[in-house]
């Protein structure tokens, strides 16, 4: 997935995956992804997908600080 926050791309297929958390099983209806990305140029987000009952119905990229990033990752 590839969307544009501020002027500023973010693409599954070019960043390096960090870790990714799944909750539930495949195909669970309040099943759901969360997988961190880090860009060449060093810019964090999380690309979200669930289930129609789940946190994240729809697919989407939020961008994180290197802050919440670290935090996330360790959580």
């Amino acid at each position: 997935m590839k969307k544009i926050i501020c002027k500023v791309e973010y693409d599954t297929e070019t960043a390096a995956l960090i870790k990714k958390n799944t909750y539930g099983a495949f195909g669970d209806a309040d099943g759901y992804e969360e997988s961190l990305y880090v860009t060449e140029g060093g810019k964090y987000f999380l690309y979200v997908n669930g289930g129609a009952e789940s946190k994240y119905p729809t697919e989407n990229i939020v961008r994180m600080s290197a802050a919440k990033a670290d935090e996330w990752r360790n959580a």
